[in-house]
């Protein structure tokens, strides 16, 4: 009887939207690697759907405050992963991010420290006895963050470790930050900003000088932006259909089925297409803004924020990326870009969110 209540307090609009989404991307992975190296990536973006399905369900059933106290565990064996990662890391594209696994897969643990770091958050906010955060809260807060930060850009993966700064964000907000210090912290950071120049890696500096004239190089360091904002513009209207994109198919556009897919699918299916996954993504972000408004606790509420802003933040970077508005980090495209540990962590994110929900119908 427990196990049926569970099923239909779901919530299954969250669940039929994700999965709609990922089914989207899965389309435009088989469009993007038809004849590559990658023509496999589509079957195997589906076996990662449905361990996705597996692990929200899993998630779901573990009762989060329960989680909630085991997060500074979890937070250490995220740690102890990270200083790992370097060590038995494989090397792809210059940065040792994941560790395989066996049977050709490979696991990137950065993945599921936002799961850490979003319950490790919410716990401490929790605790809290005011709803206004002094100065020593924003301390504890940002050498919570910075730690895993520091690993993680050191892999280098400044894209993935700005990932955690949006959820630390999200947290003092809703934590009741004071507007002094929310001031003086955007002082501090373009007062900062200049000095973060000389601790970037040479690419890391070549993408931003891309991203403010990419016509500087056209065919090198700008390349993937051109034929990106290409791809983009090509798609028109209704898009020249699955599988017919120039841009894609004739691999002008790189790596269209994980950092650039947004592009290869807004060539493929145009402005309407683009209009019908964002409307999609809207509707999943406002189902966990409504779980987060009816969560039983304040514990609740800031895991479904947390959880609403790391998803808001890559959507944004992404789709940024994509048409010259954002710099070039990799952030994938949730649900839809290919690479299991995404759509697990993202899943198991989702699996949260439900599991706040379920808390609201237990007996």
């Amino acid at each position: 009887m427990a196990a049926y209540r569970s099923l239909r307090n779901l919530d299954w609009v969250l669940l039929i939207v994700a999965v709609a989404i990922a089914g989207l991307g899965i389309l435009q992975i088989y469009s993007a690697t038809i004849d590559t190296a990658w023509r496999s990536a589509w079957w195997k973006q589906a076996v990662f759907l449905a361990a996705g399905l597996l692990v929200m369900w899993i998630t779901t059933r573990i009762e989060y405050h329960t989680l909630l106290g085991q997060a500074p565990v979890l937070y250490a064996g995220s740690l102890a992963l990270l200083v790992l990662t370097p060590v038995v890391g494989s090397l792809v594209w210059g940065s040792k991010r994941w560790i395989p696994v066996g049977f050709g897969f490979k696991f990137q643990p950065s993945e599921f420290v936002k799961l850490v770091l979003i319950l490790l958050i919410a716990r401490y906010l929790a605790e809290l006895k005011s709803d206004r955060l002094e100065v020593r809260d924003l301390v504890k807060l940002g050498l919570l963050a910075a730690v895993p930060c520091g690993l993680v850009a050191a892999q280098p993966d400044l894209g993935t470790a700005l990932t955690y700064v949006s959820i630390v964000g999200a947290g003092v907000f809703f934590g009741g930050i004071r507007w002094q210090h929310a001031l003086l912290l955007g002082v501090a950071a373009v007062v900062l900003m200049p000095a973060g120049w000389f601790v970037l890696k040479d690419y890391q500096k070549a993408r931003l000088e891309t991203f403010l004239n990419p016509m500087k190089d056209p065919s090198g360091k700008g390349y993937q932006v051109i034929q990106s904002k290409i791809a983009v513009g090509a798609g028109g209207i209704w898009g020249r259909g699955v599988a017919r994109g120039s841009q894609t198919q004739l691999r002008f556009l790189p790596v269209a089925h994980t950092d650039f897919l947004i592009s290869a699918f807004a060539e493929e299916h145009g402005f309407v297409g683009i209009l019908v996954v964002f409307g999609l993504y809207f509707l999943l972000l406002m189902q966990i803004v409504q779980n987060a408004q009816a969560a039983p606790d304040r514990a609740g509420m800031f895991i479904c924020m947390g959880v609403c802003s790391v998803l808001l933040f890559h959507l944004l970077v992404n789709a940024g990326m994509a048409v010259g508005r954002m710099p070039v980090t990799g952030i994938p495209l949730p649900l839809m870009s290919y690479g299991g540990s995404s759509m697990l962590s993202v899943f198991m994110m989702l699996g949260l969110v439900n599991n706040v929900r379920l808390r609201r119908f237990a007996a």
